[in-house]
């Protein structure tokens, strides 16, 4: 089963969404425009960018793909 969940700067405003649930116990990270930013791998720990470049070797937290202003 699919969930959504939205990250929030800290006025409320949404500045992404996260979508898990997959079987391959990824998730897709979008941002404001719904475009995707990235993805995330529980099993290996990882998030990519949009372009499949490795951010981060040791955390899968999918804010880390989420652009700050």
């Amino acid at each position: 089963m699919l969930k959504k969940d939205f990250i929030r700067d800290g006025s409320r405003k949404i500045i992404g969404s996260v979508t898990s649930g997959y079987s391959d116990t990824s998730a897709v990270v979008r941002d404001e425009g719904n475009g995707i930013a990235g993805r995330t791998s529980d099993r290996f720990r990882t998030p990519r960018d949009s372009h499949g470049n490795l951010v981060s070797a040791n955390s899968s937290d999918p804010g880390l793909v989420i652009r700050r202003k």
